[in-house]
């Protein structure tokens, strides 16, 4: 029986079985004027129309002998079309076998079910083998084809690029439309001129070192994030990232690096729908000619240099940023060590007096209601570790003054010097918040007078390692002309284990009216708590004095109060007038409370000598 079929396919195909009769012959007869080899490689010698008009007869023989069909042509075929072969569209699930064409240079199998490339091994000088669409699963049987140059493998199952080493000649390699998630294998095609990878599974593109006759990569619609190694292609100018998972420049920046390319997509990509896209792309790659498919203009490339030197600036302003904080950053933590030395060398050296005298009785710090601080003198050599320690900080600061908006922070006791700056009226009034950090406490009581005059304007005072260990220190803030807020940082600072160090302090700076300590709202009632817990403290140190001493601890402003108060005893209440109620609440402090004030040790020895 015999049956024929109309297929676009240019040749004429007979499939016979040679153990059925001649009647069970099935011919298909072809459309001779139909190209089966379409032009779809760019820029390549190597596109032509091979498959028009190849004959009226190609026999495909099963054999017994064989599981594989074999293919026959003509005498007049193998003249006619001595080195091309189109099977095109023949519903083939493997490859025949053909003998006698080893003459062979272009063969088609496009658009069949074929799952396994086998039986050209034989064709040694096959130069372009077309695959397309098919159900190939893994690339194999290439090993003999060493001058192969155009492999089409697009719109097939292949899940890896493998079995690749021999075709060193490779010109064109299409892999589009398959399941390929890595790029591997491949290092060694140094001739390969067009690559593609487009509608894949990869995410990243990497491990493209020796492809440097590469001139065109096609890696459209897959997952990619970032691309490396691209600056590593000499000969790159095409490169097509349209449609992937693109977000950032950076995921790309080794592109920036490329003297060759002059063509590239990034359309469909996260990166696309940015503001900033196109001048930060042209910016960073100043020999591109085309972007998404589209000419770059010479008003965009100006722009795109304006832009460019705007970002320069800023990336020099914030490298300059980077450099200052981390400077910061080492002085603060040279600061700290520092000081930790110095507060394990005075814990030492005050348990060794405690060893020596632990039998004799220890000198008073109390004078005229005050309590010393125990800081001793520096003196006795340091230990050797400790010495090792300060020669390997001493190449850093060890101190520092921080303006930052309307605070000025100190680090470290040489920090204090700042204060005999000539600070302008503008910044010195636009200070409203003083910091000390890792500074003696008793060393910023000398100071405060000065902090007083250079900041009128400073309301809120904190203290962080600054060895706050007893209330009386908390005296020596009576001094300054006003404070609303006060921030004691437990760290460095063993007065706030005290459960009523807030209540002295809202007792003995009362005149200053405090809104805050420690970030916390003073109310009413904790200041008649405060006044109830240490009101009879005040009372007893300023009647335990004599009048003459009374007067010499207080201050000329309050000297002046002090002898008005005296003067206006058994006067009628009315007789003082506003002035006087005024200049009493500028003076403010409580002469009672004027009695519980604070001297620092140096302060004490200077007095004794």
């Amino acid at each position: 029986m015999d049956c024929q079929a109309e297929v676009n396919c240019g040749l004429h195909l007979v499939i016979q079985t040679s153990s059925l009769p001649e009647k069970n012959k099935v011919e298909f007869k072809l459309n001779k004027d139909t190209s089966s080899f379409p032009g779809r490689l760019l820029q390549h010698d190597l596109e032509r129309n091979y498959s028009s008009r190849q004959g009226d007869h190609i026999n495909l023989v099963s054999s017994s002998l064989s599981s594989f069909p074999i293919l026959q042509r003509s005498s007049e075929e193998k003249i006619l079309y001595s080195d091309r072969l189109s099977l095109e569209r023949q519903k083939l699930t493997v490859c025949p076998i053909i003998n006698g064409e080893d003459h062979l240079r272009l063969l088609n199998f496009q658009h069949n079910f074929i799952t396994r490339i086998q039986n050209i091994s034989n064709l040694q000088k096959l130069i372009s083998l077309d695959l397309y669409d098919n159900q190939i699963e893994e690339i194999s049987g290439l090993s003999t084809l060493r001058c192969l140059r155009v492999l089409l493998l697009g719109k097939n199952r292949i899940k890896k690029i493998s079995n690749l080493e021999n075709l060193k000649s490779l010109d064109v390699l299409d892999l589009h439309g398959n399941q390929i998630t890595k790029i591997e294998n491949i290092n060694h095609l140094c001739e390969l001129r067009v690559l593609n990878l487009a509608r894949n599974f990869l995410s990243h593109v990497d491990n493209l070192n020796g492809l440097d006759s590469l001139t065109e990569l096609n890696l459209r619609h897959n997952q990619i994030t970032f691309v490396r190694d691209v600056d590593n292609l000499p000969c790159l100018q095409h490169l097509f990232l349209s449609f992937n998972n693109i977000s950032s420049f950076d995921s790309v920046s080794c592109l920036a690096d490329s003297s060759s390319l002059s063509d590239i997509t990034f359309d469909g990509n996260p990166i696309a729908q940015e503001s900033w896209y196109k001048h930060t792309v042209l910016q960073n790659m100043m020999q591109l000619r085309q972007l998404d498919m589209k000419r770059i203009t010479e008003e965009e490339r100006r722009m795109a240099s304006v832009l460019a030197k705007k970002e320069e600036e800023k990336k020099r302003e914030s490298h300059k940023q980077s450099l200052l904080k981390e400077k910061k950053r080492l002085t603060i933590n040279n600061v700290a060590r520092q000081w930790d030395l110095q507060q394990q060398r005075v814990a030492n050296i005050a348990t060794n007096e405690d060893r020596k005298d632990s039998d004799s009785p220890q000198d008073p710090c109390q004078i005229d209601g005050s309590t010393l601080s125990a800081f001793p003198e520096e003196t006795g050599p340091l230990d050797s570790g400790l010495n090792n320690a300060l020669q390997g900080l001493s190449v850093i600061d060890t101190y520092l003054v921080e303006v930052d908006g309307d605070t000025l922070s100190l680090y470290g006791s040489g920090a204090l010097e700042s204060l005999d700056r000539n600070w302008s009226v503008q910044t010195a009034g636009m200070i409203t918040t003083v910091s000390f950090t890792f500074i003696e406490f008793d060393e910023i009581v000398q100071v405060l007078p000065k902090l007083k005059i250079k900041f009128p304007n400073s309301l809120h005072l904190k203290f962080k390692e600054t060895n706050l260990v007893m209330l009386q220190q908390f005296n020596a803030l009576a001094q300054l002309r006003r404070i609303d807020q006060l921030t004691i940082d437990p760290q460095g600072n063993p007065v706030v284990n005290f459960t009523l160090w807030k209540y002295y302090v809202l007792f003995r700076l009362s005149h200053f009216s405090m809104q805050k300590i420690n970030g916390t709202e003073v109310t009413q009632n904790d200041m008649i708590m405060a006044e109830r817990l240490f009101g009879i403290l005040a009372h007893v140190a300023s009647s335990e004095l004599p009048q003459y001493r009374l007067i010499s601890i207080l201050g000329d402003a309050r000297k002046k109060q002090f002898r008005y108060l005296l003067e206006s005893k058994g006067k009628k209440p009315g007789i003082i007038n506003e002035e006087n109620n005024d200049s009493k609440r500028l003076v403010g402090e409580n002469t009672n409370r004027a009695t519980l004030n604070y001297t620092t040790r140096d302060f004490y020895n200077e007095k004794l000598e």
